[in-house]
């Protein structure tokens, strides 16, 4: 039977080699890490609420109009989202100023990665940071890792005495300013690093088709980033990355910079939470939960070709009259920056 196979292999070989190649079938576990990169189409997130911040789940996509720098670009894709794959960075502030906090905070996260993260999609890691930011876990599907590692984050006095190595990526050397030191508190980095160095698409290709999200813990007061709170949004944005802010903190020190919490949350279409109690704080938790899993994702096309890297700023407007009167509150990332290189054949 060998001689005869080996022939008959030999005469169809050139036919066999001529027809389309079939990528073998995907089993369900692999599937959640294929790469699927639509490269010119745009995805744009958004929740919807109404009274009592209740969540919408019923739109259609003729209910919404999308511009992109004030040019309207035609609805690709329209779907209500509850199931895509979350990337989920945990970024807590372990100053001094989180002291008498920090265990609710991780009470909290705790139960917080309980209820919402699924060990068969989802993704979380852990970063504490003062002055540098430390990766305890990086993103990770195994719950007990994460909740180890949650355990180990502890109040720098004034060092951070974790297992976690410090992340690089911010530009230091002669004619810049110094690095942050130790018992100083650098979020502005901490957001930049979390999002350009651990969510971002390009470190992990598998991340393209997932949610990412970073839990931001603070109390706002930022001493020794050398990058604005700006620079740090813009990061965020480039790694379509949405920020929740918990603005929380001792008022031995600082307080809370409200201003500052808000800000960097709602520029990234996230939204900013300021628990007085550890009913609260339960309670910022269990919000982001129900947002993260009552999403519409719109994908289109746009019609702006050029790969330049420039910012593009998107607007969402409901065009329905009868949802008009309901005053909906939108919430969605403000814009994107373009890819960069060669413009894609037309």
């Amino acid at each position: 039977m060998k001689p005869i196979f080996l022939a008959l292999s030999l005469i169809f070989s050139p036919f066999l080699c001529s027809l389309p190649h079939r990528v073998p079938a995907q089993t369900p576990t692999d599937q959640d890490d294929v790469i699927r990169v639509e490269t010119d189409l745009t995805n744009l997130f958004f929740t919807a609420s109404g009274k009592e911040a209740r969540f919408i789940t019923t739109l259609r996509e003729e209910d919404f109009r999308v511009t992109e720098d004030g040019v309207a670009q035609k609805i690709l894709t329209f779907q209500r989202e509850t199931d895509r794959p979350l990337a989920i960075a945990f970024l807590i502030d372990v100053s001094a100023s989180q002291e008498r906090t920090l265990s609710q905070e991780k009470a909290a996260a705790r139960a917080f990665i309980e209820a919402i993260i699924r060990s068969n999609k989802d993704q979380a890691a852990i970063i504490p940071f003062t002055g540098a930011a430390f990766l305890e876990q990086g993103l990770t599907r195994d719950v007990f890792s994460i909740y180890r590692a949650l355990e180990r984050v502890e109040v720098a006095m004034p060092a951070y005495l974790g297992s976690g190595r410090p992340i690089s990526g911010i530009a230091s050397g002669p004619g810049m300013p110094a690095p942050p030191r130790e018992g100083s508190t650098a979020i502005w980095e901490a957001i930049t690093l979390a999002a350009r160095e651990i969510l971002g698409p390009s470190q992990d290709p598998s991340q393209v088709q997932r949610r990412r999200a970073i839990i931001l813990l603070t109390d706002g007061v930022d001493t020794s980033s050398r990058l604005l709170r700006s620079e740090a949004i813009n990061q965020a944005l480039a790694a379509e990355t949405v920020i929740y802010a918990i603005g929380i903190g001792d008022s031995k020190y600082e307080g809370v910079d409200k201003d500052a919490v808000r800000a960097v949350a709602e520029g990234t279409g996230g939204r900013a939470f300021f628990p007085k109690r550890d009913a609260d704080l339960k309670t910022a938790f269990a919000e982001i939960e129900q947002e993260l899993r009552s999403q519409y994702l719109i994908a289109y096309s746009s019609t702006n070709k050029n790969r330049d890297g420039a910012y593009r700023q998107m607007r969402l407007d409901i065009t329905n009259p009868a949802l008009q009167k309901e005053q909906l509150k939108l919430r969605y990332r403000p814009g994107y920056f373009a890819r960069t290189g060669q413009k894609p054949d037309r």
